[in-house]
């Protein structure tokens, strides 16, 4: 039998990863809604946060606290120019031919950091503060999960105001459900498009310099793994939904966690195996996630 301490450790991990997910999950969702595009770049957007958020942690002149928000205006005005340079240009063209210019992109993005920075690892250490152990009720936790996790609620709550009740996101939203429509009406498609890139890669790079504090270090291949997780959170929880994002995000935070915690010792380095295997069990329950919803296709 497992004690509550253990299990309420477990729960503290999967919110933490979860959260990580739900970021990285958002931004993509995004993308998806408005142009029905599965951005396999995403993931090394979140890597270059990362490298910035080493930067700057390795640079005792800045505070940490530009460890998070200099790889969001970095990376944010990124995915701006990927999104003006390589997709804007085939909007309109088969769906197929975007999907091979993001896994382009993403090739271009990580041969081009080998080639500056190698691929040799690099350590990502946090100031010693930044690590401490805390302990409460036989549950540890670190500081950087407690700033991980309030980081996390808290840009996914002004993003959560920002969709409701903004010009731009009240458009952004109408945009999702019908471009051509939105576009008929006088929306600026162009802006729209131009500021989901941005906040979907600006929450990429914070889950990058999250990511990378969690496990201590950065590499040029470090966003494939959680890129490809985010999308299957995407999926679960129902891609092009905002909402779903986050619930597939904690979910499958959740359930790597709980797989790893629970199952025999032998059976935890297949824990990929088996977040690939609920969304099979997902999609054959609710072929369109959870909250998604079956819609037909924009006009």
């Amino acid at each position: 039998m497992y004690s509550g301490s253990y299990i309420a450790q477990q729960f503290v991990n999967g919110l933490n990863l979860g959260s990580i997910y739900a970021l990285i999950a958002i931004g993509l969702t995004m993308v998806y809604g408005l142009l029905r595009l599965i951005n396999f770049a995403h993931g090394d957007l979140m890597m270059l946060g990362a490298y910035i958020g080493l930067f700057i942690v390795t640079n005792a002149f800045l505070p940490l606290g530009a460890a998070v928000v200099l790889p969001m205006l970095a990376i944010g005005l990124a995915g701006v120019l990927v999104e003006r340079i390589a997709y804007r240009p085939l909007r309109g063209a088969p769906e197929v031919a975007m999907l091979m210019t993001s896994l382009a992109v993403s090739w271009i993005i990580q041969n081009g950091m080998i080639m500056s920075v190698t691929a040799q690892p690099r350590s990502f250490r946090l100031p010693p503060g930044v690590n401490q152990l805390h302990q409460m009720g036989g549950v540890s936790f670190s500081t950087i999960d407690i700033l991980s996790l309030a980081l996390a609620v808290g840009l996914m709550a002004l993003l959560t105001l920002f969709v409701r009740y903004t010009r731009i996101g009240i458009a952004m939203r109408a945009a999702s459900e019908n471009l051509r429509a939105a576009h008929l009406m006088g929306i600026h498609i162009n802006q729209v498009i131009a500021v989901a890139f941005l906040i979907g890669s600006a929450l990429a790079a914070v889950a990058g310099v999250l990511w990378a504090g969690k496990y201590g270090t950065v590499e040029p291949f470090m966003g494939f793994l959680p890129g490809l997780k985010a999308f299957v959170a995407a999926v679960i929880g129902g891609i092009g939904v905002i909402p779903g994002a986050v619930l597939g995000g904690y979910l499958l935070g959740f359930a790597e966690i709980l797989f790893v915690g629970f199952l025999p010792p032998e059976l935890s380095g297949y824990r990929d195996a088996f977040v690939f295997a609920l969304l099979l069990i997902v999609l054959l329950i609710r072929p369109n996630g959870i909250l998604g919803a079956s819609n037909e296709d924009r006009a």
